[in-house]
C-alpha cells in the first residue's frame, strides 16, 4: 500500500518508481472509502491534481471514466457522490466526454435521493453540489446538448421528498445552471424554456408549509438571478455574460414572481 500521506506531503508529486495505472486503480478504489481523509483529502485531491497536472495519460482516462460513470449505481452516497466530482475533473481539465457517461449521470443525479451536504461521521457528500459541478461543465462541452442539461438541472429541482439543502447547494447549482448560459450558440429558447416546469409548479402552489423541493428551487432560481445579472465566474480572472442576459432575467422574475405576489 502507497504511503499516501507522504505523497501528499510532497504536494501529490508522483511517488518515484510506482506504476501510474497502478496508482491510479489503488486512489480510485479509496474514493469509496467512508473516511473523508482518506476519500477527500488523500484520494481525490491526489487524482484531481493528477488528471489535472495531466500525470494521469490519455489511454486511462476512458477507463476510470467509466469505473466512475459504474458507480452511480453503487449503494454508498460517498462512492455516487464522488464518481460526479471525478468525471467534472476529467470533463473539464482534459476535455474528455462520452455519451455513456453523460447518460449514466443524467440518470442518476434527479433521482439522487441523499442529498446531505455535510456528515459529521462521512464528512463531505454533497451529491446536489458536485453533480452540480459536473452539469456545468458538461453543458460546456461541444458534445453535449446545452438544454439537455438545463432540463436536467430542472429536474434535479422540482425532485419532490428532499431535505431543504443547508451547505450551498443551491449556490452550486446556480452557478452550474449560470455557467451552461454562457454558451456560444446557445438558443433563446432553450436559454429560458427549461424553467416552464418550474414554472408551473410554483404557480400551482397552495397555503401552507413550503415544501423542501419548493424551498431548494427558490433560492436556486434567487441565486441564478444574481449571477445572471453580475455575470458568471468561469475562473478566477474571467466573468462571462449569459448569452440571453436579458431574456433569462425577465423569464425567472416572472417564474418568481407568484410565489411573493405581494413583495414586488
Amino acid at each position: 500500500m502507497t504511503d499516501w500521506h507522504a505523497v501528499q506531503a510532497e504536494q501529490f508529486a508522483p511517488p518515484a518508481g510506482g506504476s501510474i495505472p497502478s496508482l491510479v486503480g489503488e486512489l480510485a478504489e479509496m474514493l469509496t472509502s467512508p473516511d473523508p481523509q482518506v476519500r477527500d483529502e488523500l484520494a481525490f485531491s491526489a487524482l484531481a491534481t493528477w488528471i489535472d497536472e495531466g500525470v494521469v495519460p490519455e489511454e486511462l482516462l476512458r477507463p476510470l471514466g467509466d469505473t466512475m460513470a459504474q458507480r452511480f449505481l453503487a449503494a454508498d452516497i460517498q462512492t455516487r457522490s464522488f464518481a460526479a466530482l471525478v468525471l467534472d475533473v476529467i470533463v473539464s481539465s482534459r476535455g474528455v466526454c462520452e455519451p455513456r457517461w453523460v447518460d449514466a449521470f443524467e440518470r442518476w443525479y434527479a433521482a439522487e435521493g441523499d442529498l446531505r451536504g455535510y456528515d459529521a461521521t462521512l464528512g463531505w457528500l454533497h451529491a446536489v453540489a458536485h453533480g452540480a459541478d459536473l452539469l456545468g461543465d458538461l453543458g460546456l462541452h461541444a458534445d453535449v446538448a446545452p438544454r439537455r442539461m438545463l432540463d436536467l438541472a430542472s429536474s434535479r429541482l422540482l425532485a419532490p421528498a428532499t431535505p431543504v439543502w443547508r451547505d450551498q447547494e443551491d449556490d452550486r447549482l446556480a452557478h452550474a445552471i449560470g455557467k451552461v448560459l454562457t454558451r456560444p450558440g446557445l438558443s433563446q429558447d432553450d436559454a429560458t424554456a427549461w424553467l416552464d416546469p418550474v414554472a408551473e409548479v410554483l404557480a400551482s402552489g397552495e397555503p401552507g408549509p413550503t415544501p423542501a423541493h419548493v424551498s431548494n428551487t427558490l433560492r436556486t432560481l434567487r441565486m441564478l438571478y444574481l449571477l445572471v445579472s453580475c455575470g458568471i465566474r468561469t475562473g478566477p480572472d474571467e466573468v462571462v455574460p449569459v448569452v440571453w442576459r436579458t431574456a433569462v432575467l425577465e423569464r425567472l422574475a416572472a417564474v418568481l414572481h407568484p410565489v411573493t405576489l405581494w413583495m414586488w
